[in-house]
Parts: structure tokens; C-alpha cells; sequence
């Protein structure tokens, strides 16, 4: 199997920090009370699914796209600027991709952020396609998004091995019949064993894909 589907944040990218503290900062700036799971639940679901899930599920008393707009505002320019890849990714992806990988990458994070991350760190040409869950118009909670992510690769959605280090976009692209590896990150190391029983593999270096 030579088809890749990477997560960004926290894959490919050590932004989990960057990531959790820009969305707990809207939260602490509005009085906002949250659990201490809210990371976990709210990284597969997008800015689109995240600023839903703070009105609906948080009581947030403000606009969709007033929450859509502060979050893309805090965050474009840590990402063009600051976020760094995870270590060993950048020379691992080029190797994968000379030896006829293809490498795709599916995120919650939108264009404006995720583009220029990865121009930044020279990488984005590696890819094949560089998805938003925006592209789609769902999230990685749902299972829909890796079959039309398969099906827009063009190989059957079997035939894709899926990264992540979020376990609940794990198991949700496992129900969807992907291969899946999880991906250690420090954000989730609390899960590491529920992921290593969700996944097919458990990846803590990515020249363990080699």
C-alpha cells in the first residue's frame, strides 16, 4: 500500500499547542465554561464544526461567523509564520515520495492557515492533493469524508492508510474502512493506548514509515 492520508496539526505539524491555545483563548476572552476534554472533542471538527459546537453544545452567545472569523484571524499568522513540522516528517515525506508514494493530506484546518504552513517548509508540492475538511463541507467526525477523500484519490477507500494523532478522527476513519495509524503527539499521549487498540499501528517517529 503506497496511498497516504495525513492529518495536519499534530502530524505533520507540532501546532497542537498553537492550535488548543488560540481556541481555550476565545473561550477564556468570552467566559466560556468548558470540560477538560474540549481539545479532544473539538479538533476533528473543523473552524466551521468547532464554532457550531461552542453555541450549540457551549452556550457561546455569538455569530457563527463572528467565531469562523476570530479563529482564522489567531491563527494565520502563527501558521505562516511560526508552527514548525514534527520532527523527521519533512525528510520522511520526501522519501515516501521517491519511492512513488502518494501522499495526500485531509485537516480540519483551513486553507488560509494550512497552505502557507506548508509552502513555508517547503513540502507542499509533495502532496497530491491538500485538503480542508472546507472542501468538503463535513468533518472528520463524520465517516463520509474518507470514502469521498478515496474515492477523489481515485483507490478504493481500503487501500489508504490514514494518520492522525486524534483518536476520535481514528476510530471514525476506521469505521470508514481506511487503514489507520495512530500518530503520537504530546497534546494526546493520555490516549496513547486507546489508540494503539483503535489502530492497525501506532507510529512515535515518522521514519517508522519507511
Amino acid at each position: 500500500m503506497n496511498t497516504y492520508l495525513f492529518d495536519f496539526d499534530g502530524t505533520l505539524v507540532d501546532s497542537m499547542p498553537t492550535y488548543s491555545a488560540l481556541m481555550l483563548r476565545i473561550l477564556n476572552e468570552h467566559n466560556v465554561k468548558y470540560g477538560e476534554d474540549i481539545i479532544k472533542i473539538i479538533t476533528p471538527l473543523g473552524y466551521n464544526g468547532t464554532a457550531t459546537y461552542f453555541i450549540e453544545e457551549l452556550g457561546m452567545d455569538k455569530s457563527h461567523d463572528y467565531l469562523t472569523t476570530l479563529m482564522l484571524k489567531y491563527a494565520v499568522d502563527a501558521y505562516t509564520n511560526v508552527v514548525p513540522a514534527k520532527e523527521h516528517v519533512i525528510e520522511s515525506l520526501r522519501e515516501l515520495k521517491k519511492r512513488g508514494a502518494s501522499l495526500n493530506v485531509l485537516t480540519a484546518s483551513p486553507h488560509e492557515a494550512l497552505d502557507p504552513c506548508l509552502k513555508r517548509l517547503q513540502i507542499f508540492d509533495l502532496f497530491d492533493n491538500v485538503w480542508s475538511c472546507n472542501d468538503f463541507a463535513t468533518t472528520k467526525a463524520d465517516p463520509a469524508i474518507y470514502q469521498m477523500a478515496a474515492e477523489r484519490i481515485g483507490v478504493p477507500v481500503g487501500e489508504v492508510i490514514f494518520l492522525d494523532d486524534n483518536l476520535n478522527a481514528d476510530k471514525t476513519a476506521k469505521e470508514a474502512g481506511m487503514v489507520v495509524y495512530g500518530v503520537y503527539d504530546e497534546s494526546s499521549k493520555e490516549y496513547v493506548e486507546e489508540m494503539k487498540a483503535a489502530t492497525d499501528k501506532y507510529v512515535y517517529d515518522f521514519r517508522e514509515l519507511l
